[in-house]
């Protein structure tokens, strides 16, 4: 029993790991949220919105691509060489940014009304080729690995993040701007990235 368990735990540790590593790379999204944030104007719409939308996304990964590939021996060549190949160039480019002078882009929008900032949310969501890259292609991939129950706590370990991540940096936006204006929390955060990227794909790529 402490073995299932244990396995079903790793699992969950893995799709939060797994999401993790992506969520939190800055992009569009995020940097909305984060802004949003600061200035205190519909942020918990907004983040609950934005997690909504990942939870369906990677639901559907990792239910559909997770059925494909667990039936196909070519599928699941493709998504663990593919995906391993991904996340090592994923991971360079942390790494890159890590080395580099980068700070996030000010991001001082003019959204004000509620249904604007949800329509916004929605273009940075569903308009961002690498939302569907991630959640249904990688970590879809990924979870479709896994059978029976670790499939569905590597599920809920992904969403779960993804939950924690937005509705995080909406509550934390305010006392977490300061830290980041140095360009040396981003170095930190990426060099995080890099590893967690590089982790997983040695999993993939060294799995029998």
């Amino acid at each position: 029993m402490s073995w299932v368990l244990s396995v079903q735990m790793l699992a969950l540790f893995k799709g939060l790991a797994t999401s993790a590593g992506l969520i939190v790379a800055i992009g569009a999204q995020n940097a909305f949220v984060l802004t949003q944030g600061l200035k205190r104007q519909h942020h918990w719409p907004i983040a609950g919105l934005c997690s909504v939308f990942d939870a369906l996304l990677i639901t559907a990964g990792v239910a559909g691509m997770g059925v494909l590939i667990s039936e196909s021996p070519f599928w699941l060549a493709v998504a663990r060489w593919g995906g391993g190949a991904f996340l090592l160039w994923y991971g360079f480019g942390a790494l890159r940014s890590a080395l580099t002078n980068q700070r996030m882009m000010d991001q001082e929008g003019a959204v004000t009304g509620l249904r604007a900032a949800l329509l916004t949310t929605l273009a940075v969501t569903l308009l961002n080729p690498h939302a569907y890259l991630d959640t249904l292609v990688l970590i879809g991939s990924i979870g479709g690995q896994y059978v029976g129950e670790e499939r569905t706590w590597f599920a809920v370990g992904a969403i779960s993040f993804s939950f924690i991540w937005f509705f995080g940096i909406s509550l934390g936006a305010r006392w977490l701007a300061p830290l980041f204006a140095k360009p040396m929390a981003w170095r930190v955060l990426d060099l995080l990235i890099c590893g967690v990227m590089w982790t997983i794909a040695y999993s993939l790529l060294v799995a029998d």
